[in-house]
């Protein structure tokens, strides 16, 4: 770098060491330059030339040799105040077009992936990976750790199906031991109710709660909860319908724990005269019929196009292919009217709630010469249960579907139901339920997938009437973030969804609703171990 002053001191200019490039060139006016002013501009000099120098070794470094000083400055220093873009910047919108470039293109067969970020850095620094290469890498990887979640995710759902499906130990272990009881007790066998209060079954001054259910536990945990929540315990009457195998067990349970003052009935299936196959001979298609046998038995993942599946709905595939859903104690309540001809209005519960208000005043509700009491399903926000309309349950690309049913129209829910036994024998609701049922077999499960709330929700059409929402909450069995206020001001709490509370898969901050009415001081629950 020199400094050159003219002899007639009108210009001074400083130039890099090879003379090809002026740095600065300043001109002086025509008139005589005092030593003063000389002296302040060789000072004004001397705090530039260490800047100016930075600048030519960052020129010369860079090897740009052909832009002005003041570009270069201005390319380095202020890109955006003279109009100029930053390297940075240019460097990300070119890799942001190799991205764009890579995100369409094939992956080639056998490309060999790094297992995790230090890896892949590992490899960038040995093989000198260029730009798209680092990019065709990178995408590859992240496609892998997607399949691979999703993997993961979908194996989740099949192990909590089997799960929610399977017997707990502690559970089989209490049917056992009370059906041993039965045989060897009989204090087990005792009848139930006293023969005292036989008349009381067919009474109509009562309140009489009607449970399906071969789950000995979730009897247990209903009945005592309604009977601690009632301000009328004394006119609670329980028909408790369970089937062949469990029967001996469950009337070992109530005959050996008593709700007293309320009253219990247990009956089996094999016991109703009315109940046969040939009176229902449409239950007997739905659980010999090949295909739905292989739909709730078979390989759920098969035929399965899990890259086009959202987790979501595969779980729902998976909830609706419960073994429960070719049960007759599932199917019962259709029968209702039938199994009980003496009882003019019942109030239906499933054997996966807890009562927790006094259900008293349902039978106080004028349903309007409705048959069917029930909380509607389509007014709250919660997408699993709350929003559920009829496009939820039906395939409305099946004529009949479309032909008969409104897409939009708002669904109820069962687990929790007044029925009024009168108004029910008066119109065709179980002759339609078994039309429909036949209507889906002949068409191979095609118009929806089996279960009881589809075929009812066509049959009870037109005989349904809403009830306050308070009176039944659901989705404990789906969700883990259920406002627990809420849960805690309804009257009835409902566990529908594969999380039971009894099951090791439940929610653990919604479990203890469920397990304050567990006699844990029982014999037979201390002995089974249940949720120990």
């Amino acid at each position: 770098m020199q400094l050159h002053i003219s002899p007639s001191m009108r210009s001074i200019t400083i130039s890099s060491s090879n003379e090809f490039i002026d740095l600065m060139k300043i001109k002086v006016a025509a008139r005589h330059i005092s030593y003063r002013t000389l002296f302040h501009t060789i000072l004004i000099l001397a705090f530039l030339l260490p800047f100016v120098f930075i600048l030519t070794a960052l020129v010369t470094l860079e090897g740009v040799n052909k832009c002005s000083s003041i570009d270069c400055l201005g390319r380095r220093i202020g890109p955006r105040l003279l109009g100029r873009v930053d390297d940075s910047e240019r460097l990300a919108r070119d890799f942001y077009k190799i991205l764009n470039e890579v995100s369409t293109q094939e992956i080639p067969d056998g490309l060999k992936l790094p297992n995790s970020f230090s890896q892949l850095v590992s490899d960038m620094k040995n093989n000198h990976y260029d730009a798209k290469t680092f990019a065709l890498v990178l995408r590859a990887m992240m496609d892998k750790f997607e399949r691979d979640m999703r993997e993961s995710k979908f194996a989740e759902l099949m192990n909590k199906h089997f799960a929610a499906s399977s017997i707990p130990k502690g559970i089989h272990c209490l049917s056992l031991r009370l059906t041993d009881e039965y045989s060897s007790n009989a204090h087990a066998r005792r009848q139930l109710p006293s023969p005292e209060f036989l008349p009381v079954l067919s009474d109509n001054a009562y309140h009489h709660f009607i449970l399906s259910t071969d789950n000995i536990l979730a009897a247990s945990v209903v009945v005592s909860s309604a009977v601690q929540s009632s301000s009328k315990p004394e006119k609670i009457v329980f028909h408790i319908i369970t089937d062949k195998k469990t029967y001996a067990g469950m009337h070992s349970w109530f005959a050996l724990n008593s709700v007293a003052p309320a009253i219990v009935e247990v009956k089996g299936v094999h016991q109703f005269d009315w109940l046969t196959r040939e009176n229902v001979p449409v239950l007997e298609a739905v659980e010999s019929h090949n295909g739905v046998r292989n739909y709730y038995h078979g390989n759920h993942v098969a035929g399965a196009n899990l890259t086009e599946t959202t987790p979501r709905t595969f779980a729902s595939k998976l909830q609706s292919r419960s073994p429960k859903y070719i049960s007759l104690l599932n199917h019962l309540r259709i029968y209702i009217p039938e199994l009980f001809p003496n009882l003019d209005k019942v109030v239906f519960l499933d054997d996966d709630i807890v009562v927790q208000g006094d259900l008293t005043p349902l039978w106080d509700v004028d349903l309007g010469g409705k048959v069917n009491g029930a909380v509607e399903t389509c007014r709250g926000e919660d997408e699993w249960v709350m929003s559920k309309r009829l496009r939820n349950y039906f395939n409305f690309s099946h004529p009949l579907i479309a032909k008969h049913l409104d897409p939009e129209e708002c669904a109820w829910a069962y687990g929790m139901n007044v029925f009024d036994l009168q108004a029910w024998r008066k119109t065709n609701i179980r002759e339609t339920y078994h039309n429909w049922l036949r209507e889906n077999l002949k068409s191979n499960l095609t118009m929806w997938k089996l279960g009881t709330l589809p075929p009812a929700l066509i049959a009870f059409k037109g005989h349904v009437h809403i009830i306050d929402s308070s009176w039944h909450m659901l989705g404990l069995g789906y969700q883990s973030k259920t406002n627990i206020e809420n849960v805690k001001k309804a009257a009835v709490i409902h566990y529908n969804g594969q999380s039971k509370p009894w099951l090791e898969i439940g929610f653990e901050h919604l479990r203890p609703f469920w397990t304050k009415y567990v006699n844990y001081s029982n014999d037979f629950i201390k002995n089974c171990h249940i949720l120990e």
